[in-house]
């Protein structure tokens, strides 16, 4: 699963940030986030592409517990405080890694971007047929992969991630890459899809947690970022209305910098906790932040 890991020039860097891509994507997709951390912190970015790719789409399952196993050789590379960073099915991968694995404690502050987690709209009559609309995508997609399909599979791919926004086609370079490896598509949906409790999962968190998305975006990322931001406590919520679902690349610069802004807030929120907890007969008193989620 982990084609290269790329790591920022720094020397003594105060914590690591994990930066996890989208489906069909590569590390090179925090490049530009790479260049803006100056070598203060250290940057991970694996490829999330697995080496096993003749291995059936449909037998066995994938799961987010197993996309997450599959990282440990991204995960031994750090040491210290983790600033977990995910965007679409990386988001996804991020917010099992901050709930449900070894790394949990280590993780100082999280940021999701756009996280596909459909099984949270099955807690809600309204939002479920959300959910079942996504399945029903998920299952052509399938049957186009089935049959060889590739093409075809992509540009439903394609058009559905596009939202409301302009129908835009990516680079014939990266098209072509994105049909090499279509086949991961099954795994990243059907992991998904198979992934429950997210909702307790999510008001479980107790670390500083940023969530951003766009306004051009499917409807159904949209509001699974609405249903996190009232389950966990403290989150905040940086919506861009002009922006879609690929806005760490279309938007990079004011993705960049809200992602800097959160990591260095939760360094030094957590640099504050030290202090007071080791006061001068070595006890202090619990720091509570609140932070306002913001409305867009």
């Amino acid at each position: 699963m982990i084609n290269s890991i790329q790591f920022s020039p720094a020397q003594a860097p105060k914590s690591c940030v994990l930066a996890l891509h989208c489906s069909l994507g590569s590390g090179r997709q925090w490049t530009r986030l790479a260049e803006a951390l100056d070598g203060k912190y250290r940057l991970c970015a694996p490829d999330l592409v697995r080496h096993d790719k003749h291995r059936d789409v449909f037998s066995p399952a994938a799961t987010l517990a197993e996309e997450v196993d599959l990282l440990s050789e991204a995960f031994e590379a750090t040491s210290g405080p983790i600033h977990l960073v995910g965007h679409s099915y990386g988001g996804a991968i991020a917010f099992k890694v901050a709930t449900a694995s070894l790394l949990a404690s280590r993780i100082r502050s999280l940021t999701l971007i756009e996280p596909v987690l459909p099984t949270l709209l099955r807690d809600n009559e309204a939002d479920r047929r959300l959910h079942d609309r996504f399945e029903a995508f998920a299952v052509s997609l399938y049957v186009d992969l089935w049959n060889g399909q590739f093409m075809e599979a992509i540009d439903k791919f394609i058009t559905f991630w596009n939202g409301s926004g302009p129908a835009e086609q990516p680079s014939a370079e990266a098209r072509l890459r994105m049909i090499e490896h279509a086949e991961e598509l099954a795994f990243n949906f059907h992991a998904v899809l198979a992934e429950d409790n997210v909702a307790t999962a999510a008001a479980a968190i107790r670390v500083p947690t940023l969530l951003m998305s766009g306004g051009l975006s499917p409807y159904l990322t949209q509001r699974i970022v609405t249903r996190l931001a009232a389950l966990i406590a403290g989150s905040q919520v940086t919506h861009l209305p002009k922006a879609g679902h690929m806005l760490p690349q279309t938007h990079r610069s004011t993705v960049t910098a809200e992602i800097i802004r959160h990591i260095t807030r939760a360094d030094d929120l957590a640099e504050i906790s030290t202090l007071r907890r080791s006061g001068p007969h070595g006890t202090g008193t619990a720091l509570v932040v609140s932070c306002p989620i913001a409305d867009g």
